[in-house]
């Protein structure tokens, strides 16, 4: 009945500690977000990119020229020439120019923000993982004193003549192997550990949650991706990136058009001045040619991404809500046989009586360790999945 209680006690807790985890997490998804080198030089260059959006956008630099020309014969004079030009794109280029730069720079925060998430992705689930190690870390350290009392108490037996040596090694290995275990897992969590730290910007991150987050499963997948389409980076990217392809085909049309040159002009020739106005007209013939047929091209094609994009992310959802729900019932099933079909006391009170052997009492305790691990590993894996379903979210 002991080792019952204490198996209820432990789903209990797990259950009950879920949002103390999930405060744990936030803390170290908010830690990470301030400290991660990679994402502080990535919001240097987006300020960067977005200077460099801006610039390109306006009329080219006004020409200035000076002529002095020397007359020959000497007796004419010599001539002075100042000339004075600016040229101008058709005025509707410039508010398309604007546009796109805008757009880009809407363009390089989605980066950010897509950055943003996957950074906080990799965080949930190396918590995940570290949650999941220290679940097993707590359990086998139970299993341990356990394997210890076991080993005590048959090294006196043996000792005492009450034991073969079979059942004292076999007790003894017992032992061993559940400390190569806890020693394995605890290399796997410096492991994670220093993952963490790695993403906290060389800033060590303690981390000893040993009970899974509450999992939340969206009933109505339809409304729920409704949601998640919309803080899709990559789909919010492509849509800016359709509409830059639109105002592209406005700019290169607009460039097909005439350009303006004008100016201001002074000659000067010994006693004689003229002064005046130019104005200068570009005919549009061969540089631009094909620009506005390869805009919309390129828009169509973006086109067909978008809704390439969307299918591939409505359908690798749509996989995940149902793998997910299907974990959930398995989880749920299975905490309910674990403690329906515990046989941990039954084992121990037979051994005691000397009913069943220690390598049988061993033999028949690992099934029921398996299985107990077995559910840790669903609940891992049903967190995972959930991780991974809400990251847009």
């Amino acid at each position: 009945m002991k080792n019952k209680i204490i198996l209820l006690s432990g789903i209990l807790l797990m259950l009950s500690s879920a949002a103390s985890a999930q405060e744990s997490i936030e803390k170290v998804l908010r830690a990470i977000e301030n400290n991660n080198t990679e994402l502080s030089a990535l919001r240097n260059r987006v300020e960067a990119e977005k200077l460099g959006n801006k610039t390109g956008i306006y009329p080219e630099n006004p020409v200035a020229e000076l002529g002095y020309l020397y007359g020959s014969p000497a007796a004419i004079g010599n001539k002075t020439n100042v000339i004075f030009k600016q040229s101008f794109d058709f005025p509707t280029a410039y508010r398309y120019k604007n546009q796109i730069s805008d757009i880009k720079n809407v363009q390089a925060e989605i980066q950010y923000q897509a950055q943003l998430k996957s950074l906080m992705l990799e965080t949930s689930l190396i918590c995940n993982e570290l949650i999941y190690s220290n679940s097993l870390l707590n359990e086998f350290s139970r299993r341990q004193k356990h394997a210890t009392d076991i080993a005590n108490s048959y090294k006196m037996k043996y000792e005492q003549g009450e034991a073969n040596v079979i059942e004292y090694n076999k007790a003894q290995l017992n032992l061993l192997n559940i400390r190569a275990e806890l020693e394995s897992l605890e290399i796997k969590k410096s492991a994670l550990l220093a993952d963490l730290t790695r993403l906290n910007g060389g800033i060590s991150i303690e981390f000893e949650e040993s009970s899974f987050k509450l999992t939340e499963i969206p009933a109505d997948f339809e409304q729920w991706y409704l949601t998640a389409e919309n803080n899709n980076p990559q789909l919010i990217w492509l849509k800016q990136e359709l509409e830059l392809s639109k105002q592209q085909v406005k700019l290169n049309t607009s460039m097909g058009l005439p350009k303006i040159q004008v100016g201001y002009m002074s000659e000067k020739v010994t006693n004689e001045q003229f002064r005046g106005a130019t104005l200068g007209l570009s005919i549009p013939l061969w540089e631009n040619k094909n620009a506005v047929k390869y805009a919309k091209a390129h828009a169509l094609a973006i086109e067909s991404m978008e809704v390439d994009n969307k299918l591939q992310i409505y359908n690798q959802l749509l996989s995940l809500h149902q793998k997910a729900t299907g974990l959930q019932k398995n989880v749920d099933d299975y905490r309910s046989s674990l403690l329906l079909f515990d046989n941990s006391e039954l084992l121990l009170k037979a051994l005691d009586a000397g009913e069943i052997s220690l390598i049988e009492y061993i033999l028949e305790l690992s099934l029921y360790y398996e299985s107990f691990d077995t559910l840790l590993e669903l609940e891992r894996d049903l967190n995972k999945t959930v991780i991974e379903l809400n990251r847009f979210m």
